[in-house]
């Protein structure tokens, strides 16, 4: 709501909008590591009310499960700092002296020196110019890069992790080795991911009401199926 009400007043910060409502499917794993434990206890036969999503902060593997945000975070922050670099680059803002500055200018949403005047003038640009093209293009081959490395950390670690006591590396090794072990498969299953967490974000992200469960109790069927218990 922050975000879209400084859209609203004309603050300069539009390009930052989409890497940062696109960027969060980086922590939806973690976002929805309560609907795996509701998915582990009813495969358990236990009760699945909605107060069990905070039996997560019980979990003998809590410190890992912690560890493991902490690095999808900052896989998002990253992201972000990228997406704000290629925008500088591209439409020739010129990049700051320092990473400190950079991330200064993404916490503040200060683009003032670059940044469009309005939505139409934004989508004109990205549309009409080789600027535009070339951050869409390089942003989205970038952003790739960054959802296959997230795709790989916590296709089933988050899962493992409320399942058995291991560490937050072997939890993400184990995730690796699935997604090597079955690259299409998982490619597959990143992209259905991706859409549905797209759909449900439209109308104002009510349809992640829906959308959340879902994946949750497929994610943790997955993990189920692809590691040997």
């Amino acid at each position: 709501m922050l975000i879209l009400s400084r859209v609203a007043a004309g603050q300069e910060m539009l390009p930052l909008v989409f890497p940062l409502f696109a960027g969060y499917t980086l922590v939806g794993p973690l976002i929805a590591i309560g609907m795996y434990e509701l998915s582990r206890r009813r495969e358990m036969g236990l009760d699945t009310s909605r107060t069990h999503l905070f039996d997560v902060l019980k979990s003998k593997s809590l410190g890992a499960i912690v560890v493991l945000g902490l690095v999808l975070t900052v896989v998002y922050f990253a992201w972000l700092l990228v997406a704000l670099a290629i925008y500088k680059v591209t439409f020739g803002g010129g990049l700051p002296a320092s990473i400190a500055t950079l991330f200064m200018q993404l916490i503040t949403f200060d683009l003032s020196a670059s940044g469009p005047q309005s939505i139409g003038q934004f989508a004109v640009e990205i549309i009409t110019t080789r600027a535009g093209w070339t951050l869409v293009l390089v942003g989205s081959g970038i952003g790739l890069v960054f959802a296959i490395v997230v795709l790989s950390l916590s296709a089933v670690s988050f899962p493992m992790l409320l399942d058995r006591q291991v560490s937050a590396w072997t939890a993400a090794q184990t995730s690796i080795r699935v997604v090597m072990a079955n690259p299409m498969s998982m490619g597959l299953w990143g992209v259905i991911v991706a859409v549905t967490l797209v759909v449900g974000s439209l109308p104002l992200f009510v349809g992640l009401a829906i959308v959340l469960p879902v994946l949750g109790h497929a994610t943790w069927h997955l993990y189920r199926s692809a590691v040997e218990h």
